[in-house]
């Protein structure tokens, strides 16, 4: 059992399992640094961080602390869709061409937007993805007029499959193409600016310094084959390289994409995977979408949109991850028979190697977790740590 840190922060009473969760996962769990911050009824309930930043320099997390948080940053582009949608300025049946009409190629002419949101378009790889420049990823203009000009590799619509690092380029595209901003710049003016939540999609150098060192990189791990998936779970396997799994992680591995840990990573805006937040920033995020769409004056969208958002929109096995899955327009949603923790109504997107987020309208409850030491456990699998805490979270509800 590892030495348990000093934990810091403020915990209200009723949810001081929550505390001992967290120092559970540093004793039990291998917990290295990490935050989790809750909200209920838009009030901060929870507000813990410990350990260590960077294991070399043996630098303190504090608060406020940033890390990556890979696929967790899904949610966030999907909630500037949704708030697009909710300003009369993105239609989700509307083809994709029309906002983006370089994307009218090779069959994809008829994609509406909702088939980017809910991982139906068939393109989770790139064609001719092994022959992209170095760093390729890091180049917004190049990563997407190769999007433009690539096949889908099954018929649109037919099934879902995650779209494990395309979805940020798809999605933050179009969001480009109608408002004028990078995605990430829209995020900040319209999200979190407004909130006060501590997430960036390409961060500014100046805060490069709070940015947490990422501990191992499970890229590829645990995701069985097609003909393994029919017989054994999903821990244990690496995908087969030519496999389509294989080719849909691909892109996030460090010759395409950069080092997690580098300035370059840090700087760019790679929407499917390089989000840099604190616990506090992503239940921030997520705290309007647990009260109707609005947090005090800030309203992120009307009611009714959230609803259509967060409506379950496909529901079963994934043809990429082998598992099943259910997933409204860009959100995440509990499998309960997987152990999930969570309400059976709570919304959101965990990211590989353990952060979660997410929102429960009916509970009127936020969270958030990061950490820097990533779980090997899967690319899609429920981190054990993450579940402890919104386990009891839930249990401080009940």
């Amino acid at each position: 059992m590892a030495d348990t840190p000093a934990i810091h922060g403020v915990v209200d009473p009723r949810f001081e399992g929550v505390r001992e969760a967290f120092a559970r996962n540093f004793a039990e769990s291998d917990e290295l640094g990490a935050s989790v911050h809750v909200t209920v009824e838009g009030e901060s309930v929870v507000d813990l961080w410990g350990g260590v930043a960077d294991a070399e320099s043996g630098r303190a997390w504090e608060r406020d602390t940033l890390v990556n948080v890979w696929s967790s940053t899904k949610g966030v582009l999907a909630t500037a869709a949704h708030m697009l949608v909710d300003r009369g300025l993105l239609d989700l049946d509307a083809p994709v061409a029309q906002y983006w009409p370089e994307f009218a190629q090779q069959g994809k002419e008829r994609i509406p937007v909702r088939w980017l949101l809910s991982h139906r378009a068939g393109l989770p790889a790139i064609d001719g993805d092994r022959d992209l420049p170095p760093l390729v990823c890091q180049d917004w203009d190049a990563i997407t007029s190769a999007l433009a000009a690539t096949k889908p590799q099954w018929e649109p619509g037919s099934k879902h499959g995650y779209h494990t690092v395309t979805f940020g380029w798809l999605v933050g595209e179009v969001i480009r193409r109608i408002t004028g901003e990078m995605p990430g710049d829209f995020i900040r003016h319209e999200i979190t600016e407004p909130l006060g939540a501590p997430f960036y999609l390409g961060v500014p150098d100046e805060l490069h310094p709070q940015i947490a060192t990422l501990e191992s990189q499970p890229v590829g791990r645990s995701i069985p084959t097609s003909s393994e998936a029919a017989s054994a779970p999903a821990a244990g396997f690496t995908p087969n390289p030519d496999s389509l799994t294989a080719r849909s992680i691909l892109l996030s591995t460090p010759p395409f994409a950069g080092d997690p840990n580098s300035e370059g990573w840090r700087r760019a805006q790679m929407p499917g995977m390089n989000g840099h937040a604190s616990a506090r920033g992503m239940a921030r995020i997520y705290a309007p979408l647990s009260l109707g769409g609005s947090l005090g004056e800030v309203r992120l969208m009307r009611p009714e949109t959230l609803a259509r958002a967060h409506t379950i929109d496909v529901e079963g096995p994934d043809a990429i991850l082998f598992l099943k899955t259910r997933r409204s327009l860009g959100y995440m949603h509990p499998v309960m028979e997987n152990g999930d923790q969570r309400g059976p109504d709570a919304f959101g997107h965990n990211g590989a190697g353990g952060s979660m987020a997410f929102a429960d309208e009916q509970r009127r409850v936020s969270f958030g977790y990061v950490m820097n030491r990533m779980w090997q456990g899967g690319l899609m699998t429920p981190d054990p740590r993450a579940q402890r805490l919104a386990g009891a979270v839930y249990a401080a509800l009940s």
